[in-house]
């Protein structure tokens, strides 16, 4: 059995995680009490936590508020992870030629669990205001990225993420087991997935897959934009153009198609 000492420094970890998972893109700010009653902390507990925090980097204190928010030390984190994430690397490139040529926004996303993550946006110059920042966990049914990756999983993983429930976000959320397997093989069927405001009112989006050296989807190419933007003739044509930047960034990632014999 660990030492209680262990188990003591353990404990305080986890509830470190936990504080540091407060904040969001919503609520970058937030003060010791707003964090103790969030997490089931004592006050005195989280100011430990918070002090110790600060003392290196990781949270800055606002000396006017009193208030706390995530310190430089955390970006200088986040880009040792992007520098050492391959489909970043073999993605970024591809994706700035995207936006140069279509001024459209473009992303990198990844599986993670049973979400998707974005690891990588580049904006275009007129963007829409959607939550798609970088880090940002979105369910899998209900955005282009995370169709475009649950498609190919196994069914296992497909009937779990069912099985956790198809919360409604807005009226055109597929939230029937039956259509979004239906809905699943024909983007296998296709190569590409799209979203029409399924996640957000009026916000529309196409991606394709990205493949690995296994040969298993982990990530998508996806451009996201407003529905007056996104005919179906524009988001066709992005789809052809994004299954071009998916096949390199497999490649890159060492995947390779198997002739048909």
């Amino acid at each position: 059995m660990p030492a209680a000492g262990d188990c003591r420094t353990l404990s305080s970890l986890k509830n470190a995680l936990q504080v540091l998972k407060c904040f969001t893109m919503d609520e970058p700010e937030k003060g010791v009490t707003e964090i103790a009653q969030a997490l089931g902390l004592s006050k005195s507990t989280v100011h430990r936590i918070m002090t110790t925090l600060a003392g290196d980097g990781i949270v800055r204190r606002d000396e006017h508020t009193r208030r706390y928010r995530l310190g430089l030390s955390v970006l200088s984190l986040a880009g040792i992870i992007m520098s050492n994430l391959e489909i970043y690397r073999e993605g970024q490139h591809l994706l700035e030629e995207f936006v140069n040529r279509f001024d459209e926004t473009v992303h990198l996303a990844v599986l993670e669990d049973y979400s998707t993550v974005y690891v990588s946006k580049l904006e275009c110059k007129h963007p829409t205001k959607i939550l798609t920042h970088l880090g940002r966990k979105n369910p899998l049914y209900c955005t282009s990225s995370g169709k475009a990756i649950l498609a190919f999983q196994s069914d296992e993983m497909i009937e779990e993420v069912i099985r956790r429930g198809l919360q409604r976000f807005t009226r055109n959320t597929i939230t029937d087991p039956d259509t979004l397997r239906e809905h699943l093989a024909h983007i296998r069927e296709v190569g590409y997935a799209t979203s029409h405001g399924e996640l957000r009112e009026g916000v529309h989006s196409v991606a394709v897959p990205v493949r690995d050296y296994t040969r298993e989807v982990i990530g998508a190419v996806t451009v996201v934009g407003p529905a007056e933007r996104f005919t179906a003739q524009k988001m066709a044509s992005f789809a052809r153009t994004l299954e071009t930047m998916g096949k390199e960034i497999s490649s890159r990632l060492g995947y390779y198609e198997r002739r048909r014999r």
